[in-house]
């Protein structure tokens, strides 16, 4: 069919739609076609690896044209901003024509858009065609994000675990505990590092300190309670102390993000890096950015593990475009795209095994890389905190460590 072709049939589906007094609730996926084509949808997508924007932008030409609509990433470096954006919005009244049409987002960003009412209507992520392949027995937080139901107001986009990289030929054996890694640290000086917090990598790295060492764990899975902060973390922060002067620049200065580790692991500066890709290293090597000898790990007892979203603001200008753009995020051939470590290497969130066969066969014909765990080898998922810790976590942080930093 061609464009000419393709607006005309969708505009009259439309037309019908509209006539007949449908509601934005009840209009059929045709109708939502109909309404997008020809939309612009600003997507606000945090910017800062390379490879990632040239996935979107393979999307955004694919969506562009099958479906008339066009994707503008508005590369973010803190997601917080893009939220007070809309908020700002909201407090002046614009409940309509928002600057934001679609929003990559998960955890503290999603549950303050919720509790500030900034999300489209609940359920319209599961109205979505595609939704039906999404892997909800077995990936229960594309339901949960961060311990906060999403009720249906963010579609599920990835998988994420905390994986940590080393170079095979300068480390013969990985450290496999958290201890093990300190040991590493103290007698390898300036050998390992983590970003500065409020640097989400910074701040996962925290949180796997948090939940391996929190005397309670349960206390993480509820809102944060200030009384119980200090003694909280202080096992947290008893670890990080034991590490501070060995870090590399002797905890002086941090790296930027996990592209910058990723670098200094190159160049020889640090022995072990981490990412919340599990395919990350696979990919790096594919792409010439780390040596062949980079392999992955895990720590005995398991490590961070979430899903990602994208969610629509309730005043985006542009719902039906944004709401087609998610669904061909979820379609296998995004996913599988997604997944191939030369390409991204972002785990599918869709259950690949009940896949129609031809579907199927994208994720079988993957090769995921020298350097990437099987499922079985990665373990255990630990649960992220409440929203509520991360926040908190990073402005004790910055007060304990953050002078001199960069």
């Amino acid at each position: 069919m061609t464009a000419m072709i393709r607006k005309l049939a969708l505009g009259l589906t439309g037309l019908l739609a509209l006539g007949t007094g449908a509601s934005a609730q009840d209009l059929s996926w045709e109708d939502v076609q109909a309404e997008a084509d020809g939309q612009t949808v600003y997507f606000h997508a945090w910017g800062g690896e390379p490879r990632i924007n040239a996935y979107i932008q393979w999307a955004a030409r694919e969506v562009e044209r099958d479906y008339g609509v066009r994707v503008i990433h508005v590369k973010v470096e803190d997601t917080a901003t893009v939220v007070s954006q809309v908020l700002a919005e909201k407090s002046v009244g614009k409940d309509s024509g928002g600057a934001v049409d679609l929003i990559w987002i998960n955890g503290e960003n999603f549950a303050s858009m919720k509790a500030n009412g900034l999300l489209a209507d609940e359920g319209w992520a599961e109205t979505l065609p595609n939704w039906q392949y999404v892997d909800v027995e077995n990936k229960p937080t594309v339901r949960i994000d961060f311990t906060v139901p999403t009720d249906g107001q963010e579609s599920p986009w990835g998988m994420a675990k905390l994986v940590f990289m080393y170079d095979s030929a300068r480390i013969d054996t990985p450290p496999a505990t958290l201890e093990d890694l300190a040991t590493y640290a103290v007698n390898n000086p300036g050998r390992f590092a983590y970003p500065q917090p409020p640097n989400f990598f910074g701040t996962t790295f925290l949180k796997q300190v948090l939940v391996s060492t929190v005397t309670d764990p349960s206390v993480l899975s509820r809102e944060l309670d200030p009384a119980v902060f200090d003694e909280t973390v202080a096992p947290m922060f008893a670890y990080l102390d034991t590490l501070q002067t060995h870090l590399w620049r002797q905890g002086k200065a941090f790296p930027k993000n996990a592209a910058h580790m990723r670098q200094l692991l190159a160049d020889g500066e640090l022995d072990i890096s981490f990412s919340f890709n599990p395919a990350d290293a696979s990919g790096a090597i594919a792409n010439g950015e780390l040596p062949p000898s980079v392999r992955t790990f895990v720590l005995d007892g398991g490590t961070l593990g979430n899903t990602h979203f994208v969610a629509i603001p309730y005043n985006s200008s542009n719902q039906a475009g944004a709401k087609l753009f998610a669904d061909y995020l979820l379609s296998p051939m995004a996913q599988s795209r997604k997944q191939d470590p030369e390409i991204w290497g972002d785990p599918t969130v869709l259950n690949v095994a009940a896949l129609p066969e031809t579907e199927k066969a994208l994720f079988d014909a993957l090769d995921l890389g020298p350097a990437t765990l099987t499922p079985e080898e990665l373990g255990p998922v630990l649960p992220e905190p409440h929203p509520s810790w991360v926040s908190a976590l990073e402005e004790a942080w910055l007060e304990r460590y953050g002078t001199g930093a960069n």
